[in-house]
């Protein structure tokens, strides 16, 4: 075995060693001359052999890294440290080819060198380069999601959720905070707004709030067809006191002694209804219908309307001294067009309602949605844009909300319609305001459009309650 073992030291030279890796291998003296490789070298750089003996190093590298190569063989002849260089090798052809130089010191019959060893890198350099346009694509993708979709959030603070009232605009929280100031009074309040405002809600947060809160609260609605309905409704009727009147019947004035009546739509009271709810605003007296008898009540009374009641005093359809008895704290609620920054609250609080009945996992709202909802008139306001997205948590089948074309078709049946001359006029106003910036006076200012001095645009302003939309 020794025999054998002898006999193969003898044949192996280090050349036969350099040949039989697969890396480039080489060997450097101190000069910094190539005095020995394998054949990989030779293929690789393509340089014949007597091409290559006593090559200088640095012909080999690219200059931006020749400071650093000089940096590597001075470490390894003065300290002896292995040293290590990512950096492109040059070819004969002038081809770059990314490797990985790792050389070591050597003392060899009492001379020094240097060993090295190149790996072509390559196939690793393409890996980096596919891995980090894929991370350069995630991130692409990342930004896109976030830029196209408005995540759902499970809470909300503050203002944004006050007793079910969602939003923080401007318009929104001067309302709540006008909440909060007469809630804890006994004082009557007026709630203006259009049709699906949430006057409802309103009047019921200032019950909830009030001294009254653990008394009843009686809705009674104005807008009864008859008169005798609505005088039944509200102050209740004898038996015999009208045909079908085949018992006596408590009125809903009645069932909110000590607590608080809720007068929804009070603006289409007839005006024979009026003189009589007249009596219980100002002394808490009233008869039933059918009776004679004068009858006490102890109630607070929120009234509300879509109308104007100047307007309808104007037109004699209202009386001036109920309005003025019930006026006494008016409460204006925004339709949903002037708080068009509440609207993606709004949408995600009913998205989260909607998903826990429906048993659905709705997560996310296009940006594009998000637009065409904030685009949109809304007539009718906060409880549409709530049965819009009923609709669309219920057609929706993966986790983004799909709203149905249905806007565009609701405006524009709307505006198929025959409208007051105020309207138009309030729709001309505010197309020029848009077009002015919501600028008044000044020389690119809407009064100057419409020829109007700045009062008085600003007086038509007030009285058709045009204001600046919040965002």
């Amino acid at each position: 075995m020794s025999i054998h073992k002898d006999k193969l030291l003898k044949s192996l030279t280090a050349k036969d060693i350099l040949d039989a890796m697969p890396e480039v291998a080489y060997v450097f003296n101190k000069e910094q001359k190539l005095i020995l490789w394998n054949k990989n070298c030779e293929k690789v750089l393509g340089y014949t052999a007597e091409e290559l003996y006593l090559k200088d190093v640095m012909e080999f590298v690219e200059e931006n890294t020749i400071d650093l190569n000089l940096a590597a063989f001075e470490n390894i002849f003065t300290d002896q440290t292995e040293q290590t260089i990512e950096q492109n090798l040059i070819t004969k052809s002038g081809n770059k080819i990314p490797i990985l130089d790792t050389a070591n010191y050597a003392l060899i019959g009492g001379d020094e060198y240097l060993i090295g060893l190149s790996i072509d890198v390559t196939k690793l350099k393409e890996t980096e380069v596919k891995l980090q346009e894929a991370v350069t694509e995630l991130q692409k993708l990342k930004l896109q999601l976030q830029a196209e979709n408005v995540y759902l959030r499970e809470e909300y603070k503050g203002h944004y959720n006050y007793d079910n009232i969602i939003g923080n605009s401007k318009s929104l929280l001067k309302s709540i905070d006008q909440v909060e100031n007469v809630a804890p009074t006994s004082s009557t309040v007026m709630l203006n707004g259009e049709t699906g405002t949430d006057k409802e809600l309103f009047a019921r947060i200032i019950h909830n709030k009030s001294k009254r809160r653990k008394q009843p609260f009686i809705m009674a609605n104005c807008s009864s067809t008859t008169n005798v309905l609505t005088e039944s409704e509200l102050f209740g009727h004898e038996k015999g006191a009208f045909d079908g009147a085949i018992k006596k019947r408590i009125g809903k004035i009645e069932l909110a002694h000590q607590g608080t009546l809720y007068l929804y739509e009070i603006g289409e009271l007839s005006m024979y209804l009026q003189s009589k709810l007249l009596q219980v605003v100002r002394d808490g007296s009233y008869e039933r219908l059918g009776s004679s008898v004068i009858r006490k009540v102890d109630i607070r009374i929120i009234a509300s309307t879509k109308h104007n009641i100047e307007n309808l005093i104007e037109k004699g359809l209202f009386r001036a001294d109920l309005y003025y008895s019930i006026n006494v704290y008016p409460i204006n609620i925004a339709p949903l067009r002037e708080r068009i920054g509440d609207i993606p609250l709004l949408a995600e609080s009913f998205v989260l309602q909607f998903n826990r009945k429906f048993s659905k996992k709705i997560e996310r709202i296009s940006k594009k949605t998000m637009s065409e909802l904030q685009r949109y008139s809304w007539p009718g306001n906060v409880r549409e844009l709530e049965n819009i997205i009923e609709r669309a948590v219920i057609v929706s089948s993966g986790s983004l909300l799909k709203v149905e074309p249905l806007l565009e078709k609701k405006e524009n049946k709307n505006n198929d319609g025959l409208l007051p001359l105020s309207e138009y006029e309030k729709q001309y106003i505010i197309k020029v305001l848009n077009k002015t910036l919501w600028r008044v006076e000044g020389p690119k200012g809407a009064a100057i459009i419409l020829d109007m001095h700045p009062e008085t645009l600003r007086s038509r302003m007030r009285k058709l309650r045009i204001k600046k939309p919040t965002i």
